[in-house]
């Protein structure tokens, strides 16, 4: 059994048409719906699958926010790597417990949340960003899913192209970049042989490009693929795919590094 809901947490309010509502549990503080008000304390000290209800009678389910839900919740400033991309990122660039992983940039911080939980206490992740403005937005987020900024994870200013300049070696890059092929060479020189390079890229040109230029910097078996997401509505009656769907929202290109030369 899961602890109860204590001061300080994130909680997830699910209303009876499945509609959600993110915010973080206070002593004494009253959240605002458009069904009512609820006071916080009448969910601090509950267990997880509660119901509880505002002033005006709607009744909610509390819950812990997924990863999932928190990444669509969470404030941005540069585009999130959506929850449907986050998954085949991870298990298709092979980040394992204790790996070493190279990200740029640093965006919005949901996918450098997936990479932190991946490689866990014993890995590392170092997220390079450009723009200050993003790196304070995602530093923000992820403070706020996990209490603080991880000890294993390093956000560093400036461009990847100055990454490996003291030695250091990772076994994993993945890359939110306009121009992905730009640092090749440099990142080939900083990954160990059989190392995992993953590219997430919103159009076909960008993907042309980056295909043609990763065999020129010593990286092979190279495959692009995009992630469709279509929910099915399922009732006693009927079962049938809803009328919309999550459709195109970046491709993934993948490749893995050479022996040296």
């Amino acid at each position: 059994m899961t602890a109860p809901f204590e001061a300080g947490e994130k909680v997830l309010l699910i209303d009876q048409r499945d509609r959600t509502y993110l915010f973080a549990l206070q002593t004494g503080a009253t959240y605002h719906t458009h069904a009512g008000t609820l006071a916080h304390d009448d969910v601090i000290g509950q267990p997880e699958g509660s119901r509880v209800t505002t002033a005006r009678g709607m009744v909610f389910s509390a819950f812990r926010p997924r990863l999932a839900d928190f990444v669509l919740k969470m404030p941005r400033g540069a585009q999130v790597v959506y929850p449907k991309d986050l998954g085949p990122i991870v298990v298709y660039a092979d980040v394992f417990p204790g790996a070493r992983v190279l990200e740029a940039g640093t965006g919005s911080g949901a996918l450098t949340i997936a990479l932190c939980r991946a490689v866990g206490e014993h890995g590392r992740v170092v997220s390079y960003e450009l723009r200050d403005e993003h790196r304070a937005q995602a530093q923000a987020n992820i403070e706020s899913f996990f209490g603080k900024v991880p000890d294993h994870l390093e956000l560093r200013p400036g461009d990847v192209t100055e990454v490996g300049g003291d030695g250091e070696r990772f076994d994993r890059v993945v890359l939110d970049l306009p121009e992905p092929w730009t640092p090749l060479e440099r990142l080939r020189a900083a990954l160990e042989p059989g190392a995992v390079l993953c590219a997430y890229l919103p159009t076909t040109i960008q993907v042309h490009q980056l295909v043609l230029a990763l065999p020129r910097a010593g990286f092979l078996h190279i495959e692009t693929f995009e992630v469709l997401k279509r929910g099915w509505h399922v009732t006693e009656r009927s079962v049938r795919p809803d009328h919309r769907m999550v459709g195109h929202t970046g491709f993934l290109t993948l490749a893995r590094v050479g022996p040296g030369d």
